[in-house]
């Protein structure tokens, strides 16, 4: 990665130019059996499409605030990524009263509409599939995203120094968010090409930068596990086999 990367988004940038090809997000949900490799070409590709639906269709500014009320996903991921990409600040957990914008999955839909302002809602099944029906009060990120442009310019430039992401309390602002996903990539041992499993939630610090920023930052790659403790131990070790796993965040 670039030494100049001062926000994720600047990070994803770098892993595009350097390798496009690579594997990125590996995920896994051991409760439905779903597994989806995304390179970073097409992991940047949802970014795109995604940051061009919040700055469009949405119409979310730089500072804005978005609730966002999903578990340990691919989907999550990129949705972090593409608030870094137009400078919202996404909020793990955050109070959707507070909020400018929210973002839900199934089981926290009715938290989710206390935001008088724009909702989204994933069904995270398989396949990325669309709800059966369109959830009361919310547009469904299935339907919406697959039209969005491939290629994604912000209107401004987004400040590194401005808060980009709140977890445990704790707001970080871009420049920082990556200072320490630097960090905690040395102390795992990550460098380019690493491959680390994790079975973290989403929920802390700990937990976003092993299954995404620290691996992002090493210029390596991430194996996300939902629902992990459904899956036998040498079904673990077999897993990380496969995969290729270097290092283990569980």
């Amino acid at each position: 990665m670039n030494a100049s990367d001062r926000t994720p988004a600047d990070l994803l940038r770098s892993a595009l130019a350097a390798d496009p090809a690579r594997p990125l997000v590996t995920f896994y949900d051991d409760a439905t059996g779903e597994r989806v490799e995304l390179s970073v070409a097409t992991f940047a590709n949802w970014v795109a499409k995604t940051a061009n639906l919040l700055q469009g269709e949405l119409s979310a500014e730089p500072g804005d605030r978005l609730a966002l009320l999903l578990p340990a996903h691919w989907q999550t991921a990129v949705w972090l990524l593409a608030c870094s990409s137009v400078g919202v600040v996404a909020e793990i957990g955050g109070d959707p009263a507070d909020a400018d914008l929210v973002v839900a999955g199934p089981d926290t839909l009715e938290a989710g509409r206390a935001c008088s302002g724009e909702r989204i809602a994933l069904s995270l099944a398989p396949l990325g599939r669309r709800f059966p029906e369109v959830p009361a009060g919310y547009a469904d990120y299935a339907v919406e995203v697959p039209s969005q442009g491939d290629r994604f310019a912000p209107f401004a430039p987004v400040d590194p120094d401005a808060p980009a992401l709140v977890v445990d309390g704790t707001e970080r602002s871009g420049a920082r968010l990556v200072e320490q996903a630097r960090a905690d990539a040395a102390e795992l041992g990550l460098d380019t090409g690493s491959r680390l499993l994790s079975g973290l939630g989403y929920g802390d610090w700990k937990g976003l930068s092993a299954g995404l920023y620290a691996p992002l930052a090493a210029g390596g790659s991430v194996v996300l596990c939902r629902n992990l403790e459904l899956l036998a131990a040498d079904s673990l070790a077999k897993r990380a086999e496969s995969e290729r796993v270097t290092t283990t965040a569980v």
